[in-house]
């Protein structure tokens, strides 16, 4: 039986076209941003209150990387405490500290721990590779001050959606090749694994909104610089040379979405190469999704989902 749009995805994708808004590869990759932003009072629900935000800085390849340190609540300040650092989506070109704010605020509280979200360079003012550097090199930070952030540096996950789900995937290789940091497990939403944009998802939802075909063509174009490019693991991570020894995975992936079975290859491949993986199917939802709170009762259901994944690996379950 074929799969149906689940109600509430139906909605949002009304609610897009009822607005009005010009397809995003119609825009400059200012106004797509501007577009971004104005979404979030209609899709998200208002921010949870934390227990700590504070503005930090990690050293990057390109001069300073601006992080954002939440502390949930419940999260203590007496002993260093777990922490997942997480990278925003949008297609390297879009989103920022403030467009997932509410995500993070939600993630942090509902595992008690502390996230730190990373600002890293967007395209096509930085093409690749210089959002998978940040993220590699805001993770090495923070591993590195773990011990003034009040963070256990033997407790950190990484983690993000679309194509911060694709720099979480990178920053643990990474971590893996270069001799650490360690991390401990891997929250990939919706990711893009892999460039090649030739997944029979990407075909079948061509036209699905929000994210159509045409729209992950511009936001590649913007990123990539080559057919090269394409193929690098830090733009590719289903094409890295090995898999193994990448700490344990959460996959999500949506049945409307043209990146759901690259995604979906991403944790059979993990898998392949024994690394444990859940992979988790949200069969009639959108890209996009977990952002959607206050339309979108699935996004709730997610974050309580990396919640519990997240906590059983910070006890060392």
């Amino acid at each position: 039986m074929a799969q149906q749009l689940h109600p509430d995805a139906q909605m949002v994708c009304d609610l897009i076209v009822a607005s009005g808004r010009p397809p995003i590869e119609t825009l400059t990759p200012p106004q797509a941003r501007q577009a971004y932003l104005a979404s979030r009072q209609v899709l998200q629900p208002d921010p949870e209150p934390v227990a700590e935000v504070a503005a930090l800085q990690a050293a990057g390849p390109a001069g300073p990387i601006p992080l954002r340190l939440y502390r949930g609540q419940g999260c203590a300040k007496a002993s260093p405490q777990p922490a997942l650092i997480y990278f925003h989506g949008g297609g390297w070109v879009i989103g920022d500290l403030e467009s997932h704010d509410q995500v993070c605020r939600a993630l942090a509280n509902a595992t008690s721990c502390i996230l730190l979200a990373v600002d890293y360079r967007l395209a096509p003012e930085h093409k690749f590779p210089a959002a998978a550097e940040d993220a590699i090199a805001a993770t090495q930070w923070i591993a590195a001050n773990a011990g003034r952030l009040g963070i256990d540096a033997s407790r950190l996950a990484v983690g993000g959606d679309s194509a911060g789900g694709n720099l979480a995937a990178v920053a643990a290789i990474a971590a893996r090749d270069q001799g650490g940091p360690r991390t401990v497990f891997q929250f990939l939403v919706y990711p893009a694994a892999d460039m090649s944009t030739e997944w029979p998802s990407a075909e079948r939802h061509a036209e699905q909104l929000p994210l159509t075909r045409a729209a992950m063509n511009w936001f590649i174009a913007h990123y990539v610089r080559s057919a090269a490019d394409k193929a690098d693991w830090r733009a590719s991570p289903l094409r890295a040379k090995s898999l193994k020894g990448l700490p344990p995975a959460l996959i999500v992936t949506a049945g409307f979405d043209p990146l759901c079975d690259e995604g979906q290859a991403y944790a059979k491949a993990l898998d392949a190469a024994g690394v444990p993986v859940e992979h988790e199917l949200f069969a009639g939802q959108i890209h996009g999704f977990l952002s959607m709170g206050r339309i979108v009762a699935d996004s709730r259901r997610l974050i309580e989902m990396a919640a519990v994944a997240l906590k059983r690996v910070f006890a060392g379950a």
